[in-house]
């Protein structure tokens, strides 16, 4: 079938209105939110880490160690007496419930793809649309720096699902490309099945749930997000973590920035089709509707003349 002008200019103004739907959802862990470090078994910390967002550990286990040298930066607040953990409407509770809903994702049409076995970061080609993403392999290994691409949404959202152990090389790094206007406001959740070590001096972005230990290694670094473990504890060491909300959190506008002293948030896109702005959803819209009315004008004006 021979598709006219006017077809061929719809569709690809209505391609990038398509690209709108893919995406992921955010993940609510309710009153999880302000903490960036919870360790059911407790919290160990050496040297001068700072941490934008309340730290605890759990009523049973609530040891936390290492504040000073460490650091919490007002409002977030250092629990010596633990938080609950267990039950809807405490910090672990909600955390639990956001790590099953996350889990149970896996085989969603909105982006679900799996990354097999292997490590990704520098081995990725391209860098990742928003979505929900699957490893076969039971540890996962962050190794360069891993793309995510916003698609111009600054509300972009990536679900990463991992079966055990997640485990980044040392100077790995995490970058969001491709954002749109003003402040981005997504949200990178790493759903781990056991543990989380974050190599030294890697630069991260995103909020790790994991059901075992977790442990950032000298120097690495969380920005918009949070460490959480589920059954065990976390250890920091000369690390810097800055929550959402806390101090700016994800809060960066276009453009190369940190994302809260983590991985880097901004940049240049990563090969994909820009999703429009409301002020360009608009244009097309008149665009689609100018083109409509001359295509009619001149299929009537054919019709006279036969």
């Amino acid at each position: 079938m021979k598709l006219s002008a006017f077809s061929v200019l719809s569709l690809a103004l209505a391609l990038p209105l398509a690209a709108v739907m893919v995406r992921a959802d955010s993940i609510d862990i309710g009153t999880a939110a302000p903490f960036g470090v919870l360790g059911e078994a407790g919290v160990t910390n050496t040297g001068p880490s700072v941490i934008s967002g309340s730290v605890a550990g759990s009523t049973g286990t609530p040891a936390v160690t290492g504040f000073p040298p460490g650091s919490v930066v007002p409002p977030g607040v250092l629990s010596t007496a633990g938080v609950a953990n267990s039950g809807p409407g405490t910090p672990f509770g909600d955390a639990l419930a956001a790590y099953n809903y996350a889990a149970g994702l896996s085989g969603m049409s909105e982006g679900a793809a799996s990354l097999g076995s292997g490590g990704i970061g520098g081995t990725l080609a391209t860098a990742l649309p928003t979505g929900v993403y699957s490893f076969s392999s039971t540890a996962v290994l962050l190794n360069g720096t891993l793309f995510l691409n916003a698609g111009a949404n600054n509300n972009a959202s990536w679900i990463f699902q991992i079966p055990a152990a997640l485990t980044t090389a040392s100077a790995s790094s995490v970058e969001v490309v491709d954002t749109g206007s003003g402040p981005f406001t997504g949200t990178i959740t790493w759903d781990v099945g056991s543990s989380a070590t974050l190599g030294s001096t890697t630069s991260f972005l995103g909020t790790v749930i994991s059901l075992a230990g977790d442990s950032l290694d000298n120097g690495a670094t969380i920005g918009c997000g949070r460490v959480i473990s589920l059954d065990a504890s976390v250890t920091l060491i000369n690390n810097t973590i800055t929550t959402p909300g806390a101090t700016g959190g994800c809060a960066q506008t276009t453009g190369s920035g940190s994302g809260g002293s983590g991985g880097t948030i901004g940049g240049g896109g990563g090969g994909t089709i820009k999703t429009p702005e409301p002020g360009e959803l608009a244009l097309l819209s008149f665009g689609l509707a100018a083109l409509a009315f001359l295509g009619l004008r001149k299929s009537r004006a054919r019709s006279a003349t036969i």
